[in-house]
């Protein structure tokens, strides 16, 4: 590792990705149609995590934050809050799907049709819908997705389908010639 007082910190998310790291979101022209992004890393639901949603958000029904009231409920114990498994869902989603976003649009059809209980693994995945380009704005376009959540023993949990607003690639000028920002221009002593 360089020197801390001469390091040139890098902020900008191009930057940081042209040194190799895991690329950040997509552009509008990486998306294909029938693409599947299997997200990762998957997320173990703990008490925990549940117990201090629960507080955050104010939802303090017994369901979720009372082991002897869900114990009596049908499903005999505490059953995680949905809205939980769906912001889960969202931020597992987002390096793949709108980690270059511009704004998220719209979330729609959010269903939950099996219960998670604390302790179960969400594996996560999305499917591309929808790709199109702005009609008034040339320099970005809508993507449609729909996200999954399985629990490991393959059963879904949780679905739904959302909008989101993504730039195109930027035009890039093939005639430039590319300097690196850590690198001064050369001095012509003849002027």
């Amino acid at each position: 590792m360089s020197d801390s007082a001469t390091h040139e910190l890098q902020t900008d998310q191009a930057s940081r990705e042209a040194s190799g790291a895991h690329p950040y979101g997509r552009y509008l022209e990486d998306f294909e149609v029938g693409a599947v992004y299997k997200h990762w890393p998957a997320k173990t639901i703990t008490e925990a995590d549940d117990h201090i949603f629960c507080l955050l958000t104010m939802n303090h029904h017994p369901l979720h934050i009372n082991d002897v009231y869900a114990k009596q409920s049908q499903q005999g114990r505490n059953v995680v809050v949905g809205s939980l498994v769906y912001s889960i869902m969202l931020g597992m989603s987002v390096s793949d799907v709108s980690g270059k976003a511009i704004a998220n649009l719209a979330t729609e059809e959010l269903s939950h049709p099996a219960p998670v209980f604390h302790g179960d693994t969400l594996f996560v995945e999305s499917e591309v819908l929808e790709v199109r380009p702005s009609s008034s704005k040339p320099d970005r376009g809508i993507v449609k997705v729909k996200t999954d959540a399985y629990k490991q023993d393959g059963t879904l949990v949780a679905t739904f389908k959302r909008s989101v607003l993504v730039p195109r690639r930027p035009e890039v000028d093939p005639t430039a010639a590319a300097v690196p920002a850590d690198v001064e221009p050369a001095h012509n002593p003849d002027g």
